[in-house]
């Protein structure tokens, strides 16, 4: 990468930032396609949100991802917010043409689990109700679920996440339930998805949402955490003989989006997974 006078620069934004994985994978599929850009993560305290937006303005930065934790606070310092980001309440992707919010954490989930099924007409199991959870149940409604299941250890959190999901008409059943119960949703589920932490390094061995004997082989189990790659859960469901999807393809469909929001090209996807991957120590 030559970084010159014209390059144009979009980045990441959040607090902590240095274990992203975004700088290497966004920055090989510049480099793949020629174009004079560099992707640089910027650690910005919560204080400093406003003058973080005011600055890159001023100094033309073209893009910026948003992580942990600013999400939400950043929606307050833009001009405008994309319909389906605004139903989730929650930003991950600011073009500033217009000074637009995204959020492509949801498409980059639905992407990854439709590579192995279609989610129309599915019953989906999704453990957890944070901001994951969130933006992963809304465009699972979206994109045609059947019926979504709310499981969480805070129920009451679970049943406002559902009510807020009906309340934008995309579904017409939705459950929620204490993540206790997982077990007695799992033999009608056709896909699991698990939005919790549990499993992130450096927890690798905490216990899994669900064991292999309560999986059926149809079923297809989702785990948004990528490092590591084989999670506690990715590992049972491969044990159960179920289809796992990896959170390494959530990350790197997300990241794909929001290529292409910045510079309206489509991403070179095999390259930014293969830089995933060397990043991961993945073989």
């Amino acid at each position: 990468m030559k970084i010159k006078g014209s390059t144009n620069i979009v980045g990441l934004i959040g607090h902590p930032v240095e274990h992203s994985f975004s700088p290497p994978m966004h920055n090989a599929a510049f480099d793949k396609l020629n174009m004079d850009y560099a992707y640089v993560a910027f650690d910005v305290d919560s204080n400093n949100l406003k003058s973080a937006i005011d600055g890159a303005k001023s100094l033309n930065i073209k893009g910026f991802n948003v992580t942990i934790p600013h999400k939400i606070g950043i929606m307050q310092f833009l001009d405008e917010i994309d319909e389906v980001a605004s139903l989730i309440g929650a930003v991950n992707t600011i073009d500033f043409k217009n000074l637009k919010g995204y959020n492509t954490d949801g498409i980059g989930a639905v992407r990854a689990i439709e590579e192995v099924t279609n989610i129309k007409n599915k019953n989906v199991v999704v453990a957890g109700a944070g901001g994951a959870s969130r933006a992963i149940s809304f465009y699972l409604a979206r994109y045609g679920a059947d019926t979504i299941t709310l499981l969480n250890r805070n129920v009451d959190r679970a049943m406002n996440l559902a009510e807020d999901i009906l309340d934008s008409g995309l579904i017409t059943e939705i459950k929620s339930d204490s993540i206790s119960e997982i077990n007695s949703y799992l033999s009608d589920a056709d896909i699991l998805v698990d939005t919790t932490p549990r499993g992130m390094h450096p927890h690798t061995d905490d216990e899994p949402i669900a064991r292999a004997e309560n999986m059926q082989e149809d079923l297809v189990v989702f785990d948004a955490v990528y490092n590591p790659n084989e999670t506690v859960l990715i590992k049972e469901a491969i044990k159960a003989g179920a289809k796992p999807v990896y959170g390494i393809k959530m990350l790197l469909y997300q990241g794909a989006e929001s290529f292409k929001i910045w510079t309206g090209r489509k991403a070179p996807i095999d390259v930014m997974e293969k830089a995933l991957g060397e990043t991961l120590n993945l073989e």
